[in-house]
């Protein structure tokens, strides 16, 4: 239930809205392109799906099979299960023990060299959401050699907090989990105001701020109540306590929750307020789409891009049909 329907939240607030994603379709010569580019990116985003798994599986054949000695020690327990605290380390113990030392190096290389990828584009969009969002509304007369300057600040600035939030994720279950759970919580409350937004034209700024807000803070109290679990070893809310039981709420229900209140908060202050100004949002939404914006729209796409979607969700389908069984 919460794969089924916190999935699409996470998967849409990503696709459709996080500045990593957002700056690649900006860049695109033209709508065509930009859709094009993103049904492409959609394919080699099946891919992970297998490299997560494919690996886990040889290793856990190896580990059990005793050929490998090192990964049976590491991964396999006394009572001949696997040991799922390292279960986590799988990858680097076959790449540390059973690729060659030529192979070793290049997969290493390659994985440094995608980290560094994503981490510049990551630094990249969150500095330029720092200085043109909030630095240069404060100071709207700064030059441009201020705001590179403090765009490397913020960079900089990251960094460190980053390092510094490392024990955190080490604490966890892993580092995949633990960025599921992040973007669990702070994922719905964007996906409400985008997706409401888009498809009710009555909604209006007010009711947009306070659903994010709202759902910021819920996120915000999620990921309070979960750091002292992950930081501190062997720390641990009393038994049906109040933060106990938010602690131990599946972070995909939590997720739920958290989009179902954002969603009331934000119909319910919309239409306690005035009405938008339609002719300012024109061709924003669907309620205020014109003849004109939807032949636009109709010229950037073709047969080829509706059976190439339509592949996508097939597939997507069929993947998670096949490993729930």
């Amino acid at each position: 239930l919460g794969m089924l329907f916190c999935a699409p939240i996470i998967g849409l607030w990503y696709w459709t809205t996080d500045q990593y994603i957002v700056q690649r379709a900006l860049a695109a010569k033209n709508e065509t392109e930009a859709r094009r580019g993103s049904i492409a990116a959609a394919f080699f985003k099946l891919l992970p799906v297998f490299i997560f798994i494919i690996p886990g599986i040889i290793c856990y054949a190896l580990a059990v099979s005793g050929k490998v000695p090192v990964l049976q020690q590491q991964l396999i327990g006394p009572d001949g299960h696997i040991i799922r605290d390292n279960a986590q380390q799988a990858f680097p113990l076959m790449v540390a023990n059973v690729l060659p030392v030529g192979v070793r190096g290049i997969v290493v290389a390659g994985l440094l060299a995608a980290l560094m990828s994503s981490l510049a584009g990551v630094f990249n969009a969150s500095s330029t959401l720092f200085t043109i969002d909030f630095y240069s509304r404060l100071k709207p007369n700064v030059s441009q050699e201020r705001l590179v300057w403090i765009g490397r600040v913020a960079t900089g600035v990251m960094v460190l907090i980053g390092l510094m939030w490392l024990p955190v994720i080490r604490g966890g279950k892993g580092l995949y989990d633990y960025l599921q759970g992040v973007q669990a919580y702070l994922a719905p409350p964007i996906f409400v105001v985008f997706f409401a937004g888009v498809f009710h034209k009555r909604l209006n700024t007010k009711g947009c701020l306070a659903a994010l807000y709202t759902g910021f803070i819920l996120g915000l109290i999620r990921l309070a109540i979960d750091t002292p679990v992950k930081l501190v070893k062997g720390f641990h809310y009393e038994t049906g306590s109040f933060l106990w039981i938010i602690n131990n709420i599946f972070f995909q229900y939590y997720s739920l929750l958290i989009f179902i209140i954002s969603l009331a908060v934000m119909f319910i202050v919309s239409y306690m307020t005035a009405e938008p100004d339609y002719q300012k949002i024109s061709g924003l939404t669907f309620g205020t789409v014109n003849d004109e914006h939807r032949k636009e729209s109709r010229a950037s796409w073709d047969k080829r891009d509706v059976v190439l979607s339509g592949l996508v969700l097939v597939l997507i389908l069929a993947a998670y049909l096949y490993f729930v069984g």
